[in-house]
């Protein structure tokens, strides 16, 4: 289906046209006037300077043409121009219940699908394996979840990948650890010629002990931060005593990091990491060497990334250090080349904390300086803001440590199900399933309905409230239109609805109308943006535009059977929008709360 804004302002390109004016003027938007209208044009003001006219003219001369034509086309109840030159515009209610009542019958409810399986890759994960996942992985994963989920469907072809830290410096700092707690493993035995065991040496416990205490130690003593370093250079280049406890390292991590993320509802279709591109490494530094793009710089190998258009200049890409050691920004491009040749993606997402903005600006310049990407592929940095606790700084737990995520979403589930059982309606176990579905919808939407690239206070009361701009008080939204659709069936024997959204009798039910309509313009602006706070704010004006709605008007108890089949339609169309859009925020609706 045609995007209403779409219909609208075809109306009005052919009035501006018939009128002598070019059609680029006669975009639409919705109206920040509620009061005034439900639409409205602002192009005569813009086109009052090209035409030496005064804009109410131009407005008048528009108006007159639609108010003429309103017969072919009577898409409005309202055409008006207003000072200084606006055009206001109001919906014919017929013709809102006919696009409605289009939406219920189409797949994905109208959506048109601009993606046409054209292949998009988001890069949203980032964990470090040997770590556990904490609060400061949130952010990456739900945004990452939710920009993926809406592409998928629109219609692209999306492929998530976790792109795992486990080649770096940590490596070696394991390695080392484990030798000094245990020597006498065969890995240290330069002897040992034999098959390394398929068991590892260690629980995921133990590793994310041994990490910690590495690191610590790296700080503290020269000598073993030097073994560290050797010990990764080893492993980099083939060492297979190494190798085999990466790979111990890999198999333990991957399993805890799969069923941390599963608790999140995120999801990737990849699980590479670092060392996926280190193959590609040798090819590439030869390459940018070639093409005469990098240069030894104080012993380093970079490449200069500023061009005429910056207002200052950037610091160069550094491609190897002067040790010999490859760096970030030599695996992001090594594992673009790797991208390019098995996937040839049409567009690249990668999330990550936005202070990494100049490690990307690098990153993307070099990629297309070198030809690895094609000019015009476009390439997206989201960098997020920062998770902060009430006090503004980062979240930390009440000792002043880094939250684990787990502990976070007891702590959230904990709160929910308290909710709950404060109205006691539910069983124990009725309310403790809930409160984990309940209390991911608070988690998510708690974090995605803050503009990525702002930090935002985590506030644990506010998040799990039922009321409010909040997870819990959308599905709570959803659970009450399904309680009166079940009510209803119950009342009328299970027999199927018939008839159709009927025009608005009043204000609330036009309001709910209009933002229904509003949904396809909404969710592919919220993906071309990779904005999904302008998805929470759709579903959160929708849930209130509902709620005023059922205020208003006492559906079960309507005696007009045609007017209360059409209101039944209606809301399941309210329902089925919501769980879309829930959906796509990566979490999805109880049956009861």
């Amino acid at each position: 289906m045609e995007k209403i804004l779409d219909l609208i302002t075809a109306e009005m390109s052919k009035a501006f046209a018939a009128c002598g004016y070019d059609e680029s003027y006669a975009r639409v938007v919705l109206s920040n006037r509620p009061d005034l209208c439900e639409y409205q044009c602002n192009g005569a003001m813009a086109a009052a300077k090209a035409y030496k006219k005064r804009p109410f003219d131009i407005a008048s001369e528009v108006v007159t043409k639609l108010q003429g034509s309103r017969e072919q086309s009577p898409l409005f109840s309202l055409i008006e121009a207003a000072m200084p030159g606006f055009i206001n515009l109001r919906l014919n209610g017929e013709f809102l219940a006919g696009y409605l009542n289009g939406m219920s019958r189409e797949e994905k409810l109208g959506l048109e699908e601009p993606g046409r399986g054209e292949t998009i890759i988001v890069d949203y994960g980032g964990a470090n394996v040997a770590k556990p996942l904490h609060v400061g992985h949130l952010r990456s994963a739900v945004i990452g979840e939710s920009v993926k989920r809406m592409g998928s469907f629109l219609g692209y072809h999306m492929i998530g990948d976790v792109h795992l830290g486990d080649w770096g410096l940590q490596m070696g700092l394991i390695i080392e650890e484990l030798r000094d707690r245990k020597p006498d493993l065969v890995y240290f035995d330069e002897s040992y010629t034999g098959e390394y065991p398929q068991e590892p040496p260690f629980t995921i416990g133990e590793l994310e002990e041994i990490y910690p205490a590495a690191s610590k130690k790296s700080k503290e003593d020269g000598n073993f931060k030097e073994r560290a370093q050797t010990a990764t250079f080893k492993l980099q280049n083939g060492y297979k005593p190494f190798h085999a406890i990466w790979e111990h390292i890999m198999a333990v991590s991957l399993a805890d990091l799969k069923k941390n993320y599963d608790r999140l509802d995120v999801h990737f279709e990849l699980w590479k990491g670092e060392s996926d591109a280190e193959a590609y490494i040798p090819w590439l530094i030869e390459d940018l060497q070639k093409k005469g793009l990098a240069y030894e710089s104080q012993g380093a190998l970079v490449v200069d990334i500023t061009q005429e258009s910056d207002s200052k200049e950037l610091p160069p890409c550094i491609i190897r250090k002067s040790d010999g050691a490859a760096l970030y920004a030599t695996s992001d491009l090594g594992t673009i080349l790797e991208r390019e040749k098995l996937y040839s993606p049409r567009k690249y997402i990668y999330i990550t904390d936005k202070r990494q903005e100049l490690h990307f600006i690098q990153v993307f310049r070099v990629a297309k300086m070198a030809g690895y990407i094609k000019e015009e592929t476009p390439m997206v940095h989201i960098g997020f803001g920062t998770m902060n606790g009430k006090d503004g700084k980062p979240f930390k737990t009440r000792d002043g440590g880094i939250m684990r995520l787990e502990h976070l979403i007891a702590d959230i589930d904990e709160a929910v199900y308290n909710r709950i059982r404060e109205n006691r309606t539910m069983t124990d176990e009725e309310a403790e399933k809930t409160a984990k579905i309940v209390g991911l919808a608070a988690l998510k939407y708690g974090d995605l309905s803050n503009q990525a690239a702002k930090d935002y206070i985590f506030d644990l009361e506010r998040f799990s409230s039922f009321e409010g701009n909040t997870g819990p008080y959308i599905l709570y939204t959803i659970v009450r239109i399904k309680s009166i659709l079940k009510k209803y069936q119950e009342a009328s024997g299970g027999q199927a609805v018939s008839g159709e959204i009927l025009e608005a009798a009043g204000d609330t039910e036009k309001m709910l109308m209009l933002e229904l309509a509003n949904y396809n313009e909404v969710l592919e602006n919220a993906f071309a943006e990779t904005a999904p706070h302008k998805l929470c704010q759709y579903i959160y004006d929708l849930a209130n535009a509902f709620n005023g709605f059922y205020r208003d008007n006492k559906i079960l108890a309507q005696q007009d059977k045609t007017r209360q089949a059409g209101w039944i339609h209606l809301i399941i169309l309210a329902k089925d929008v919501l769980s879309v859009c829930i959906h796509l925020l990566g979490f999805d609706a109880p049956e009861q709360m």
